[in-house]
């Protein structure tokens, strides 16, 4: 049995599509899959990038993309009444209704489709206390120590090299992005593509240029 950990914010919309996407791409094979939280805005702060609603003409194109994505694989959603958005309460909610950093795949979904389902707005504080009544986490979200494991969790996701979300890490490897199910199942399927020196030597190619920043 394979090992999946499924690093995600509830902010993206590549995440909820994968996350939704996720049973068809593991279909028939054996595994077990951890869901953990991260915090994708410090990571992108960390590798000094901008988020894809953070650039104005990326922004109108992600928000159309993600909707044909949702239709062409029949998941529903409706954007947000804003987004970007701040995502820590509802990420703190989740690890406070589970343990060692992770939450169950019941808690993902319901986190994820409160904000991409319904066109509400996904921050609204009235609506948080109202899903942590439904959620009755363990916990308080607030609590020093749920605070101190989203930190941990995403200091260790940048440790391990993750720079965005949804990232599938399976045996030591990152498959990043929705359109990454594909080839996370192939790997977990055996293909003999990944012992090759088109996935092994990626990371050895030299840059000829590197820009200034």
């Amino acid at each position: 049995m394979k090992h999946i950990t499924f690093h995600f914010d509830v902010i993206s919309p590549y995440a909820y599509l994968a996350f939704e996407q996720l049973p068809k791409a593991l279909e028939g094979i054996s595994h077990s899959v951890t869901y953990k939280p991260v915090l994708f805005g410090a990571i992108l702060q960390h590798f000094g990038q901008l988020g894809p609603a953070e650039i104005a003409p990326k922004r109108t194109w992600t928000y159309r993309q993600i909707n044909w994505l949702a239709k062409q694989q029949s998941t529903p959603l409706q954007m947000p009444s804003s987004h970007p958005f701040n995502p820590l309460g509802l990420l703190r909610l989740a690890l406070a209704c589970g343990n060692a950093g992770a939450c169950n795949r019941y808690v993902t979904e319901v986190l994820f489709r409160h904000v991409w389902q319904g066109g509400l707005d996904a921050g609204d504080a009235q609506r948080l206390l109202s899903l942590t009544d439904q959620l009755q986490p363990a916990r308080a979200p607030d609590d020093a120590a749920v605070k101190a494991e989203l930190k941990a969790n995403t200091d260790a996701a940048i440790a391990r090299g993750i720079f965005g979300v949804p990232t599938m890490e399976v045996d030591g490897q990152l498959f990043w992005g929705l359109d990454a199910l594909p080839m996370l199942r192939a790997y977990l399927q055996g293909d003999d593509w990944f012992s090759s020196s088109a996935w092994a030597k990626a990371s050895d190619l030299p840059a000829g240029v590197v820009r200034k920043r």
